[in-house]
Parts: structure tokens; sequence; C-alpha cells
């Protein structure tokens, strides 16, 4: 069984097939996505939301996602696995890549932050250690207090031309992929057709190069799901069933439909 690798995500970009991502926290469930066949697996700081009840993911700690972390690489055999770096993980470089090797010795083969241009030295100095690093733009949870709010980012000119700006930054500083969360489906395909390594959407339209989705949505056990979620237990009979509905979906472009992104 080949292994997905950050190589290998960047030539499905190139060739047109979609890359499907969802989020994992344990053994079991990485276990059910590998079979699916899902492409990577996000051990997201989502985790303080869905699996300890906060109301965001501020205090989801280093020591939490290294040990989620380990979890999912344990069984995992061919997912790439990212492990998001929590709040106030990366403030400052010598921080950053404390906490990035952290990651790294748990089993991550790539470590996601939240943030723009400023993150630019950062990224660079990471992948010149040799940790990949995901970048994630657009409503980056992490800064849910600044935005006043889960809201769709983008929607102004202004704030479409500086996404796209750290896109292209994030890139240049050695980015391998980058995440695009809740933003408008024409500025996602504007950044996905601009930038040269992929893009991974949630909230973001069909056009970028991949999508994720946090399982526990995907799975239909949230009551308030966001617009852009679907429930793909719907017609399935078993969790294993429903994963591979999913990563269908996200090949075969059927997901996300148009009423799942923004204008």
């Amino acid at each position: 069984m080949r292994s997905v690798s950050v190589t290998q995500i960047k030539e499905m970009k190139q060739q047109g097939e979609k890359i499907s991502v969802v989020t994992a926290y344990d053994s079991t469930f990485t276990k059910v996505a590998e079979e699916a066949g899902i492409d990577a697996i996000l051990i997201g700081d989502s985790l303080g939301m869905v699996l300890q009840g906060q109301t965001t993911t501020l205090p989801v700690s280093i020591d939490d996602m290294v040990y989620h972390t380990r979890c999912v690489a344990r069984a995992s055999q061919r997912p790439l696995i990212i492990a998001d770096m929590p709040f106030m993980t990366y403030g400052d470089e010598i921080n950053a890549m404390e906490n990035a090797s952290e990651l790294m010795r748990a089993g991550a083969h790539v470590v996601k932050l939240e943030g723009g241009q400023w993150l630019a030295n950062t990224i660079a100095l990471l992948v010149e250690r040799g940790i990949p690093v995901c970048g994630h733009l657009g409503l980056t949870p992490q800064s849910v207090n600044q935005f006043g709010g889960f809201k769709v980012q983008g929607r102004l000119p202004e704030q479409a031309e500086a996404i796209l700006a750290d896109a292209i930054a994030l890139e240049a500083a050695g980015a391998c992929m980058i995440v695009l969360e809740c933003i408008p489906s024409p500025l996602a395909k504007l950044i996905t057709d601009n930038i040269n390594i992929p893009t991974i959407g949630i909230g973001a339209g069909v056009d970028t190069d991949g999508q994720v989705l946090v399982m526990h949505d995907m799975l239909g056990l949230n009551t308030r799901a966001p617009k852009f979620v679907k429930n793909f237990m719907t017609g399935q009979t078993t969790i294993q069933a429903a994963f591979a509905a999913y990563n269908q979906a996200v090949k075969d472009k059927s997901f996300p439909a148009q009423e799942h992104g923004f204008v």
C-alpha cells in the first residue's frame, strides 16, 4: 500500500484528481477513513468542540494535539496525516519550531497554521528544517473573537484581494497546501487557479483541489450543521459506507453542490 505523500498531493492537483480529507482523532475512525480511500486525515483543533465540548478551538493545547496525533498515526498506513497547531503555539519562530517538532515526532506528516503573510518567515523556517506546512486562510477559527463570530470571509473586494495575496505569499514561503474555509466560491476558484500548490476547501465551493469536513458533521452528528455540510449518513446503513460515500462524492465532484457554497 503506497502512502500518500506531499508530493503525491501536488501531483493530484496537476492531474485534476480531487483530494479527499476528513478529520479524525483516534485509531478507530482513522482505520475507517483509510478503508474508505480517504487521501488525508486532519487532526483538527476542532477536537476542542466535538470531543471536549468547548465553544471554540482556543482552549486546545499542544499536549491535546500531540496525544490525538499519536492515536491517529498508530492506525494510519496510507493517508497523509495533517495536524493542527493550536492557538498561540506559533506566535514566534522558536515557539513554532518547538511545537511543530512535537507534532512531527507524534506522527504528523504536515502541520497546519492559520494566518496570512505574517506567517511567511515562520513557514519558511519550518520548511527549511524539514517540516511541511499547510496554510489556512479565510475563516480561521482561532481568530473567531477578532471576526466577531464564525462568518464568511472575503466578500468585500479588499478582503478578497488580501486573501489572494496571502495565498500567493504562503506558497512563496514554502507551504505545500492551503485550506480555504468559508470564502465565496468564485474567490476560491481564483486562488486555486493562481497558485501551484493544492487548495483544500471547506465551505469554498467545488473548484478547490480537494475538500475537508469535520467527521462529526459529515456523519450528521451536529444538530446545527453549517451550510457547507452534507450529512453522508443519509441513505447509508453503516458509518463505513458514509465515509466511502463522502470520498466518492469528493472525487466525482458531486460534493460540494452549489447549495453548500457562498457567493
